[in-house]
């Protein structure tokens, strides 16, 4: 049962079809008769026979052009029968209607076929390059195969008759064609239309047709040429206001008077010479309407190109108020041309007190310097940044902001500006500051448990160790000289017992330096350089400068620390048998630089097996102000900087010292 009703309604589809595609077929024959006619009105007969201009075929293009080709094979014959019958009726051989209709047929098939593929299928000339192709096929091709094959229906002179046959048929392809796909696209494009527009379009075709007939057919010779200036006011106008359509209209209007003047003997172009009357006023409509059909094509296209713009930024604007980020645009003066919702609503601000530079009122006073200076110096060089400041919100809170800005270009490169978007990132500065704390805690954690572990090894465990050498020792010497492998054994012990008392020696020292606590930072170094050297056999350069009169502790701690951590690389990692350790030192800051010419490696490239010890150092440099930088490649060795300020900024430094374990 359904299929059956599918197949009804399938078969009143087609029937609708058919029945609207014969009445427009009809219709189309109906208004191809008229226009032969119309080019019958048109014509002049002395020496010759001649149509100065022909505007069925240019007409029936047109028509072809918005209709789908599946049904050109019917509306094809039914435009062609029109111009049969208006041949039949005004006496013309049945040998010259072959030809005629065989060229005309040619010359629709070529210009429709053409213009179509050409153009994709869509008919409209908003585009020079869309003109400069319609132009090739309809202006220049579709007429020379007319004019060409016609030649032999038509009489008098074949040169006269091929001539102004080309322009003929090229100068209705340059007026009524284009008005005709003009005014039909606007119509399917269905652009809204004020009323006042539509009384603009009729007051232009009224004085267009006022003074086309003041100039051509009012006046029968003399007229001044000047006045055929008077025209161009009009038709540029048209070209503006109304583009390709426009413009054909305009120029089909003048056409037609013009034409009829000078076949009822009035107008500018009335002379002895018919021949030379008409090429002269077939040559003054090419040249009139060439310029400003090229004028409403750039017209057109300018306003796709605004059109394009527009829905761009519409859809730009709605995503960027849709964004959860606040997202800004600035011009080439650095000042903010747009904000979108996310922002405004943000600072609860409106779009005009942010605008230009007014947003810098709601930067923190301390971050403002540095992201204006920061903000300016990537303009100025062209660079994408990013920046992490505070902005106050609507409730009067700052919030911290991580902006990302980049350059935006036009297609050829012309600077447009900078685009930004931000995100808040509070919670994650306030989850980061929490992080670095419990950082500092364990590092004071680890400190304070190193140093527990010292003292105890210390004083514990060495003074346990010196009471069995020292008795060990009494008790070699109670033995008598004749029981040597008994006096070997505790000689063997006692041995062991120094060697133990010397490793735990050691390792107290590395878990805390009492020579730094003591004697300084530089004597420190030096001897754990000499340490090192001495147990693993390397050679250590150690160099310094001037110490600073008073180092704190916990810069001291941290750059022994930093030393202690990377000589133990070199000696488990690099290879070599050789290495440097440079101090410098002045009143505003100390380096530690440690450099070896081993393996080296690549920084960029994470090792799951590493450690933690460059990130502890980074950190541990964190907590005192300073800066860890490596510089490492592959085969060419590693360099370790280390850098701290021996002066904690007042806001900061008993956080940073409490951090530090002082």
């Amino acid at each position: 049962m359904e299929r059956n009703n599918n197949g009804s309604r399938w078969d009143i589809a087609n029937l609708s079809l058919r029945f609207h595609t014969v009445l427009l077929s009809c219709l189309l024959a109906a208004v191809c008769y008229g226009a032969a006619r119309l080019g019958g009105f048109l014509i002049i007969t002395k020496p010759q026979a001649l149509w100065p201009l022909w505007p069925g075929c240019a007409l029936l293009v047109a028509v072809l052009l918005i209709s789908p080709r599946k049904i050109w094979p019917i509306l094809l014959p039914a435009g062609l029968a029109g111009f049969v019958v208006y041949d039949l009726q005004a006496g013309v051989s049945l040998h010259a209607i072959a030809w005629l209709i065989l060229a005309d047929l040619l010359e629709i098939l070529v210009v429709a076929w053409g213009v179509s593929y050409s153009l994709n299928g869509a008919p409209r000339l908003n585009s020079l390059k869309a003109l400069a192709k319609y132009s090739f096929f309809a202006l220049i091709l579709g007429p020379l195969v007319v004019s060409s094959i016609g030649l032999h229906g038509l009489n008098g002179n074949p040169w006269i008759s091929w001539r102004i046959s080309f322009l003929s048929e090229g100068l209705a392809f340059l007026t009524i064609t284009p008005a005709f796909l003009g005014c039909v696209g606007n119509a399917q494009a269905r652009i809204p239309t004020s009323r006042t527009r539509y009384l603009e379009a009729i007051l232009l075709i009224a004085a267009t047709v006022s003074l086309s007939y003041f100039i051509f057919i009012a006046h029968q010779k003399d007229l001044p040429p000047p006045l055929l200036y008077s025209l161009v006011p009009f038709l540029i106008w048209s070209a503006l206001r109304f583009g390709t359509a426009g413009a054909g209209t305009s120029a089909s209007i003048v056409a037609l008077f013009s034409i009829w003047g000078e076949v009822h003997d009035r107008g500018p172009f009335n002379g002895m010479d018919p021949i030379n009357n008409v090429l002269s006023l077939q040559l003054f409509l090419l040249f009139t309407a060439a310029p400003f059909m090229v004028l409403a094509s750039l017209v057109e296209e300018h306003e796709q190109d605004e059109l394009v713009l527009r829905e761009s930024e519409k859809r730009f604007r709605l995503l960027a108020d849709s964004s959860p980020s606040l997202i800004w645009m600035s011009g080439t003066d650095k000042l903010c041309t747009f904000f979108n919702q996310g922002w405004l609503k943000f600072t609860g601000r409106s779009l005009e007190e942010e605008l230009g530079d007014a947003w810098l009122s709601g930067v923190h006073p301390d971050d403002r310097d540095h992201c204006l200076r920061l903000y300016s110096a990537s303009f100025d060089a062209r660079l994408d940044f990013e920046l992490e400041y505070r902005l106050r919100r609507f409730d009067g809170e700052y919030r911290w902001l991580f902006d990302i800005g980049v350059p935006r270009f036009e297609s050829d490169g012309t600077f447009l500006g900078y685009i930004g978007s931000c995100i808040d990132i509070t919670d994650r500065k306030t989850s980061e500051e929490s992080l670095h704390l419990l950082t500092g805690r364990l590092i004071t954690a680890q400190e304070e448990e190193r140093s527990r572990i010292a003292r105890e090894l210390h004083d514990d465990f060495s003074q346990r160790l010196a009471l069995l050498g020292i008795g060990l020792g009494q008790l070699w010497k109670k033995l008598s000289p004749n029981e040597v492998e008994q006096r070997e054994s505790v000689l063997e012990m006692l041995r062991g017992t120094k060697e133990m008392s010397s490793d735990l020696h050691i390792l107290s020292h590395q878990l805390h330096s009492s020579k730094l606590e003591h004697v300084g930072l530089v004597p420190a170094l030096h001897g754990l350089c000499k340490e090192i050297s001495e147990k693993y056999k390397i050679e250590i350069h150690f160099s310094e400068g001037e110490e600073p009169v008073d180092v704190p502790k916990d810069v001291a701690l941290c750059m022994f620390r930093v030393a202690q951590e990377s000589l133990g690389n070199v000696v488990k990692h690099s290879g070599t048998r050789e290495a440097h350790v440079q101090f410098h030192a002045n009143a505003i800051g100390i380096s530690l630089r440690i450099s070896d010419q081993g393996k080296g490696f690549d920084p960029a490239v994470k090792n799951p097996a590493a450690g933690i010890g460059l990130i502890g150092m980074s950190e541990r440099l964190r907590l005192v102000g300073g800066r860890l930088l490596v510089k490492s490649e592959t085969g060419r060795g590693t360099e370790i900087v280390a850098e701290a300020p021996v002066a904690l900024p007042v806001a900061g430094g008993k956080a940073k010292a409490h951090a530090a374990g002082k």
